[in-house]
């Protein structure tokens, strides 16, 4: 690992974990389990303290409300211990700002924008 890499894991979070946490985790974590997307899950030994690791960016939308929910002690079961309804979907995150977000037709950001005859651009007098 290059000193520029170092130095990036001491200061940095919004790219995977920091040094300190990976300390932390080291020492103090439980591995608890690991959802569809490569993060992981721990607790601590008295299991009041509970943290991700993400696999990749740090983003909240990619976790999934099953470990959501347990992150956040809204229920003590993982999610491998649920059971699931029929009508649940799987677990998509948030694209918004993305390439692959959400474009209503008419909306500009379409590769091929209907045209919109509800609007008529203003042109200065």
């Amino acid at each position: 690992m290059g000193a520029l890499n170092f130095i990036k894991r001491i200061f940095t979070w919004w790219d995977g974990q920091t040094l300190g946490t990976q300390l932390w985790t080291w020492r103090n974590g439980k591995k608890v389990g690991e959802d569809e997307a490569g993060n992981i899950y721990y607790t601590n030994a008295k299991g009041d303290r509970r943290w991700v690791i993400y696999n990749g960016e740090v983003e909240g939308s990619r976790v999934s409300p099953d470990w959501h929910g347990w992150l956040h002690h809204t229920f003590d079961e993982t999610p491998d211990q649920l059971t699931h309804k029929s009508w649940e979907k799987p677990h998509v995150e948030n694209l918004t700002g993305t390439a692959a977000a959400y474009a209503p037709a008419g909306s500009l950001r379409r590769k091929d924008p209907a045209p919109r005859s509800d609007y008529e651009a203003w042109t200065p007098e």
